[in-house]
């Protein structure tokens, strides 16, 4: 069985792209890209069909990352496919959540930084859009940083499951 990732920022066009792109690296690193599915979306539509900002391409490339990448909007009905839904701050959490159908997908909802140990009680990646170069590389850095604690979550649960 597939284990399916969604990650979600506001636009799908900086934070989740790039969480996106860094979480699928980490994936393939870990020999696991046959039984994990990752990718994006945002809580609203305004940049569907677009590809990722320039800013994030960039740094992602730079980085070693895969740069390749186009918005969508977070649907309510693929929460029925996936097993987490992976939101960049809280204000995205509250959106994802209000969206879930059930208690249930409500729970598949979780906070990107809630991964990684070292985060502290701010567990908001601030959104780099309207700063400068260097907020795409905290943002990076703290995909990075939250990705490890991620991946050993998604090793865990699929422990159980059938190949």
């Amino acid at each position: 069985m597939t284990y399916r990732v969604c990650f979600v920022c506001t636009g799908n066009i900086c934070r989740s792209p790039m969480a996106e792109s860094v979480f699928r690296a980490r994936v393939a690193e870990a020999g696991l890209e046959d039984r994990v599915e990752v990718d994006s979306a945002g809580t609203g539509g305004w940049h569907e069909g677009d590809p990722a900002d320039p800013r994030t391409v960039s740094v992602l490339e730079e980085h070693g990352y895969d740069g390749e990448h186009v918005a969508r909007q977070f649907q309510p009905s693929w929460f029925a496919r996936l097993d987490l839904v992976i939101a960049l701050d809280s204000g995205h959490l509250k959106a994802l959540r209000r969206l879930a159908p059930t208690e249930e997908d409500a729970l598949k909802v979780r906070l990107l930084r809630s991964y990684d140990p070292v985060a502290g009680d701010d567990l908001d990646v601030p959104d780099p859009y309207y700063g400068h170069g260097d907020g795409f590389e905290e943002c990076l850095d703290m995909v990075e940083a939250a990705s490890t604690g991620l991946l050993a979550a998604v090793r865990e649960r699929l422990e159980g499951r059938a190949a």
